[in-house]
């Protein structure tokens, strides 16, 4: 049996202090850690883009700035509509609503210019939603992409 040496009181101190002098190593210094920031300063931004993408299964109405920030947005989904119930009318407009209702009370939004993309059942139900939030609609554009031949078909089987 081999006998295992068992440590002296001063090499355990001076264990101790090497793995204090590693831990104060690994420390970051105070400029390289990041404070933790605030709240974001509210903008004041009177004239915003709506953009609502309206697809069969959803909506979704995004609020930007004139840049294209995102201010704001909402969905079907996230109003609390699930399944087919997403894709309806009705869902689209209270998205629509409450996109602009947070638009309006963070950011002062009086006026937008609308963009439509796609072809489901909310386009008209969102834009219908902005006139009743007491918002000045100055353009509407159709922005939906347009098929031009689409890709190369698959090669004809053989056989």
């Amino acid at each position: 049996m081999k006998d295992k040496k068992v440590p002296s009181p001063e090499e355990i101190k001076k264990k101790e202090e090497i793995t204090d002098i590693e831990a104060v190593a690994e420390e970051p210094d105070e400029a390289a850690v990041t404070k933790p920031r605030g709240k974001a300063k509210k903008r004041s931004v009177p004239s915003a883009h709506v953009h609502i993408k309206a697809t069969f299964n959803n909506t979704i109405v995004s609020v930007t700035d004139n840049k294209g920030n995102v201010l704001t947005f909402s969905s079907a989904g996230a109003c609390g509509f699930r399944g087919s119930k997403k894709g309806t009318a009705y869902a689209a407009q209270v998205a629509g609503e409450k996109a602009m209702a947070t638009a309006q009370q963070n950011n002062g939004v009086k006026r937008v210019d609308v963009f439509v993309k796609g072809t489901g059942l909310g386009r008209e139900a969102a834009i219908r939603a902005l006139h009743g939030a007491d918002i000045t609609v100055e353009s509407i554009t159709d922005v939906t992409g347009l098929r031009h031949g689409g890709c190369r078909p698959k090669k004809a089987r053989r056989g």
